[in-house]
């Protein structure tokens, strides 16, 4: 628990002229997002800005990295949505203890590290399905229609029949110019708060001129007193999987935020564990506060890199920005319509799919471009969770596909005796003797293990075999079981088997499964594969010297 704690260390690298400023700059770009991602995951506007500030100030104090900033994000408001529709606002806020709960403890445990074995294409194609409902979720804000549904595409078909039937141009008209404004500014000022500017202007076009678009409603003018939600706890057990969910989408978008600033940031190494107990200390406090899930946000936390942060501070103030606006700006923010944000974070989703990213891991392999696909496609049509799950299963497919493509046994043609060397002449020198030494390459398990070792059955004018284990690298159950019944089948036709060089540690698997049982006896295991040869040759000898005893070499 000390190495998670807060410490005066973390505050070596402030730099008050580059962080104040920068978290300045962070500040007025999460705003518009924050208020936006409110909206979408239906706790309202005033829920994501809390979120933004408490979180952010407690994952900037307790996380793992010094320049992350965490707030509400668009992939966690795909999984609140369906939790309010089935159970409430106040369910969101035991599902947001419960899943802070379950990151401080997966910080505890140390389970940070295993974020590096997600493969990227998984990563990726999670990240294009959550761009893509987060852009469906706008529809019915930028159509200025009120729909729902149970699902994303459900939502989409009632939005947009309900405005065939009664909606104008209006909303629209105006989220298609913010969206616009917003993706060519962001190319021309890239270091400016875009989202807020265009915004901002949208607003005021929207209240002098009347067009008429909703506003988001109503905003808190300060921070509502820390209290547990008022749900019925006997009830948590159908929160629970919804609180798994939410707490393995922090950690992985956490975390991978955290790799990216890494990459962005010199000397910059995040502490995976902490980040995770950071977390989820973040959404404890977020859900005490009436606040969403929160997590890192990547498109945030790039900002502040980009604008020369170099500690917690800026995280800290970019927070303290949020709180000032709350405090003193309630009224003016509560005016900014519905569909100005639509637009800010559908020029969101566009920003979050890499172009250049996606055609190259498309183009990688035919494997990668599947697990990308099916992940995408399963994040629009499912959930993230199920989404990863699946993604994480095609490529664990495809990654034992290939493992036990490497795993082979080929048969090489020997030279004659007057072109070979010297460890040639020895294998010439063994077949001689009808002795035959197979070396096995690579993983023993249940992808490989029938594709060669019952090829060893069909050996003719054979007497002895010997298996050289000393490469194999993994031995599973299958793989043993297969080992087992090849040497059954080659005793069984009188051809004697001997195995040299098992690893220790598959010696305790070639017992349980039953291997020393099928050799004639525990004197056929050799350490060293120059012992087994000398061993072999005995029983070459006493075979030749008993034809009665012979194999029948005819047998295939």
């Amino acid at each position: 628990m000390t190495a998670l704690l807060p410490r005066r260390s973390d505050w070596a690298h402030v730099r008050w002229g580059r962080d104040l400023p920068a978290g300045l700059m962070v500040g007025l770009v999460a705003l518009p997002l924050a208020l936006g991602f409110g909206v979408s995951s239906g706790l309202g506007a005033g829920a994501g800005l809390t979120t933004a500030i408490v979180a952010g100030a407690l994952a900037a104090v307790f996380g793992g990295s010094r320049v992350q900033v965490s707030g509400p994000t668009g992939a966690m408001t795909v999984i609140l949505l369906p939790i309010v529709a089935a159970h409430g606002a106040h369910g969101v806020l035991v599902v947001g203890l419960l899943a802070g709960l379950i990151l401080v403890g997966l910080g505890v445990l140390g389970a940070g590290r295993f974020m590096r074995y997600v493969p990227i294409p998984v990563v990726e194609g999670f990240t294009i399905g959550i761009a893509v409902i987060i852009a469906l979720q706008q529809l019915p804000g930028a159509l200025g229609v009120d729909a729902h549904g149970d699902k994303v595409l459900s939502a989409t078909g009632s939005a947009i029949a309900a405005w065939v039937d009664h909606g104008d141009w209006m909303a629209p008209a105006l989220t298609g110019a913010v969206l616009v404004a917003i993706l060519i500014l962001a190319r021309v000022l890239p270091r400016w708060p875009v989202s807020l500017v265009v915004v901002v202007a949208a607003t005021i076009v929207n209240s002098t001129l009347g067009l008429g678009a909703a506003p988001i409603g109503e905003i808190p003018t300060a921070l509502p007193a820390p209290s547990l939600p008022t749900v019925p706890w006997a009830g948590v057990g159908d929160l629970l999987l919804p609180a798994v969910a939410v707490a393995a989408l922090a950690a992985l978008e956490s975390l991978l935020s955290a790799a990216v600033a890494d990459g962005m940031s010199m000397g910059q190494r995040h502490d995976p564990n902490r980040e995770l107990f950071g977390q989820g200390v973040a959404n404890l406090g977020a859900a005490l506060f009436g606040g969403v899930p929160a997590t890192a946000a990547i498109a945030r936390t790039a900002v502040n890199v980009r604008s020369g942060a170099s500690s917690r501070l800026a995280a800290l103030a970019h927070a303290l920005v949020l709180l000032v606006v709350m405090l003193v700006a309630a009224t003016w923010v509560s005016e900014i319509p519905l569909a100005a944000l639509a637009g800010v974070l559908i020029a969101t989703a566009i920003q979050m799919v890499r172009v250049s990213s996606l055609l190259a891991l498309l183009r990688a392999t035919r494997s990668d471009a599947a697990v990308l696909i099916v992940t995408a496609a399963a994040t629009v049509a499912f959930d993230l969770v199920t989404a990863v799950i699946l993604g994480l299963v095609v490529a664990g497919f495809f990654a034992l596909r290939q493992t036990a493509m490497t795993t082979r046994l080929e048969e090489t043609p020997l030279p004659t005796e007057d072109h070979a060397d010297d460890e040639t002449r020895e294998e010439l020198a063994l077949l001689d003797e009808h002795i035959v030494a197979y070396r096995i390459d690579g993983p023993l398990f249940f992808a490989a293990a029938h594709d060669f070792l019952l090829e060893l059955v069909d050996v003719s004018n054979v007497r002895v075999v010997i298996l050289r284990m000393s490469k194999v690298t993994t031995i599973d159950a299958t793989g043993a079981h297969v080992l087992a019944d090849t040497v059954g089948r080659l005793e069984a036709r009188g051809v004697t088997v001997l195995l040299s060089g098992v690893h220790p540690q598959h010696r305790h698997v070639l017992t349980h499964i039953g291997i020393y049982d099928r050799l004639a006896h525990e004197r056929h295991m050799f350490d060293h594969t120059p012992q087994a040869i000398d061993h072999a040759r005995v029983h070459a000898a006493r075979i030749a010297h008993t034809p009665t005893q012979q194999p029948d070499v005819s047998a295939t």
